[in-house]
């Protein structure tokens, strides 16, 4: 049987977590590609993440040992005559500065195939060997929510109390696992508090790269943890308003589009106002702890949505890989 340690190559070791005071050791943020990344949202925080703040690798997991490469061919450059080139899957073990220099784990790349639990035991292992406080999960999700309104999240924990004021979008629903949720669920049963945020990306961009997503995520990390990453979410923030007037300018040329979108913010709008989360924000920290969003009238109109947008194009239907609001929650 294959050992989890087996499954990574340590490159580096973590920086020794402060003795004393309450906020001992690292935040180990996961944030994989692959099933549920709508809008990229994920993958944009990790990209962004790393190439504008200090880090170094901590260790690397063997992709050989985790990937379907039947399953998700790696895409190769066929120059006429040649190959050239291949764009490998990696999956990374950071350490990595905030703004303020505290350091934190970033745990990204595409989500394995294979070996989910020894996977999760290995991810575990090298949280322990950095001594990590807290695990968070990050990832985009798609839902019947307009562009033109503040991204929601979905929040989730092992204890209620780490996402205190944040609404509940459903009270039970069974979804296809994923390995994200996994690791979260494993971290929390083998005793590392853990929690997570699955931010709603609106259906028709889910298949896009969509930056404000990633901003909410962003956000919502900074608040939950402490990390300063101002000037991080002010760059990411001015490229979404950027993505924004370009998507209000496709939606604005056709027609069919500002019906759908229309109909979708006035649907919207209602479900909102109808569970009181309405305001600047659809996660404001001033919201009752126990607001439960209803997730029949949510999965309703996402139908309704869905049903109009192919009447209209033929497009109609959930990204590749994504299979609807509940996917990543």
């Amino acid at each position: 049987m294959l050992a989890p340690q087996d499954l990574y190559e340590v490159v580096d070791e973590p920086t020794a977590a402060p003795q004393g005071g309450s906020q001992q050791g690292p935040v180990l943020v996961h944030a994989l590609t692959g099933f549920v990344d709508a809008g990229a949202a994920s993958q944009l925080v990790a990209t962004h993440l790393l190439g504008r703040l200090e880090s170094r690798v901590l260790a690397r997991f063997d992709v050989d040992l985790l990937h379907d490469y039947r399953g998700r061919r790696p895409p190769m450059t066929f120059s006429g005559d040649r190959f050239d080139d291949v764009d490998l899957p990696e999956l990374v073990l950071h350490e990595v500065r905030d703004e303020a220099g505290t350091p934190f784990l970033l745990l990204a790349g595409s989500e394995p195939d294979l070996h989910w639990q020894r996977f999760a035991t290995a991810v575990h292992q090298l949280a322990q060997r950095a001594g990590a406080r807290l695990a968070v999960s990050l990832q985009g999700i798609p839902w019947a929510a307009p562009h033109t309104r503040p991204a929601a999240l979905t929040a989730h924990a092992s204890d209620r109390a780490l996402i205190a004021g944040r609404p509940r979008w459903f009270d039970a629903v069974v979804v296809p696992g994923h390995a994200g949720a996994f690791v979260e669920l494993s971290l929390a049963r083998a005793g590392l508090p853990s929690m997570g945020f699955s931010v709603h990306v609106p259906h028709y961009l889910g298949s896009t790269t969509f930056p404000p997503s990633a901003v909410a995520l962003l956000e919502a990390l900074s608040q939950a943890t402490g990390l300063q990453l101002d000037q991080a979410l002010a760059e990411l923030a001015s490229t979404g308003v950027e993505v924004l007037a370009q998507v209000d300018e496709q939606v604005a040329a056709s027609a069919e589009t500002r019906e759908a979108v229309t109909a979708l913010e006035r649907q919207y709008d209602a479900v909102a106002a109808g569970r009181g989360l309405s305001g600047p924000s659809l996660v404001s920290p001033h919201l009752p702890e126990d607001e439960v969003a209803d997730g029949d009238e949510l999965a309703a109109q996402l139908e309704a949505f869905l049903r109009a947008v192919d009447s209209s194009d033929g497009s109609g239907g959930a990204p590749e890989g994504q299979d609807g609001p509940a996917a990543g929650s």
